[in-house]
């Protein structure tokens, strides 16, 4: 890796306090989301216990990182993104049956009573090869042209295309969206001349129009079906577009949520008091805990302390002396935001 941009790692600490904070609220509210769901007193605690294990894990991997050499990170990075590749192809068989039934997604190990989602690690996988292809690329920035422009895109649709074949195959379309995002941050932000970039954001608006209309219309629905699509899937769009369209069917959960959220009002009925059931509060639907306990107030303050981290990840990308670091940090940005 020629990057001349490389001296001593400088932290951010205005990094800590939004991330500590956050850690904080999320564990409260993981207490109050299992507490209401008809959990035991030891079940809680297991899972508590384990949040904080993920917290002290992704505290030990930023020191890591923090004192990592970057060189030694940049010879791993096609290792350590082809054993991503792996755990994907792994998750076709050994998935998790249970969550399968209930989410229709193959998406998690089950190991010994611990549920993993390899996905996660994979975005980071993927993030770090689509750095590495981008470093590679901007050394030749002064020089390059045309070609080297679409040499770089045909590398990084390699790097995506058998993720997104696999996250297909696992029936997990949703976290395929996360993928996108990643690439179109680091994609606007490669210096890639624009008449490159031009047609393709032209290719795909048009391909989400027709999607959209596949989406909505009977006849576009009738076609999805027969190349893979599922009921389920349908159902969770329709939702989305109205989640009072069901109430109490497929969009049980997304419509008492919102009811949750309203029902805090302005400053919220208190710690640990709910009032509205939401199933399985404490995967994607945490935020109903925030809006029913913390009310308008502690809801804006998470948003803001959110939007306050991206900002600082942001400011410290660009005033990174590692320009593979600067890729790598762009991506993360991109998970958090979406």
């Amino acid at each position: 890796m020629k990057n001349n941009r490389i001296y001593k790692n400088q932290l951010n600490y205005g990094l800590l306090l939004p991330v500590f904070l956050l850690c904080i609220i999320g564990l409260l509210s993981l207490y109050v989301a299992l507490y209401h769901d008809s959990y035991t007193n030891s079940k809680i605690t297991k899972e508590l216990i384990k949040q904080v294990l993920w917290y002290s894990i992704g505290f030990t991997s930023a020191i890591t990182i923090y004192f990592f050499n970057p060189k030694i990170l940049w010879k791993l990075t096609p290792i350590f993104y082809g054993l991503c590749i792996i755990m994907l192809l792994l998750l076709l068989k050994f998935y998790n049956p249970q969550l399968a039934v209930l989410t229709g997604a193959k998406n998690w190990f089950y190991i010994a009573g611990f549920s993993f989602q390899p996905t996660e690690l994979v975005k980071i996988g993927y993030t770090l090869m689509l750095a590495k292809i981008t470093v590679n690329y901007q050394q030749k920035s002064i020089t390059s042209n045309t070609k080297d422009d679409w040499i770089y895109l045909l590398k990084t649709f390699i790097a995506t295309l058998p993720i997104g074949i696999l996250l297909f195959f696992q029936n997990d379309l949703g976290t395929m969206l996360v993928f996108i995002v990643i690439y179109i941050f680091i994609l606007f932000t490669s210096n890639i001349n624009i008449k490159i970039i031009a047609p393709i954001i032209a290719i795909g608006v048009v391909l989400s129009l027709i999607f959209l209309y596949l989406v909505i219309s009977d006849t576009g629905r009738d076609f999805l079906l027969k190349i893979g699509f599922h009921d389920y899937q349908f159902k969770r769009i329709d939702s989305w577009l109205n989640p009072f369209l069901d109430p109490n069917g497929s969009s049980y959960q997304l419509a008492n949520s919102l009811i949750a959220i309203g029902s805090g009002g302005l400053l919220g009925t208190g710690f640990n008091v709910s009032n509205i059931h939401v199933p399985v509060r404490e995967s994607d639907m945490i935020f109903s805990v925030i809006g029913e306990n913390f009310g308008f107030i502690g809801s804006c303050l998470v948003i803001f302390l959110y939007f306050y981290l991206i900002y600082q990840m942001y400011k410290t990308c660009f005033k990174s002396n590692n320009l593979f670091f600067t890729y790598i940090g762009i991506g993360i940005v991109a998970m958090i935001f979406f």
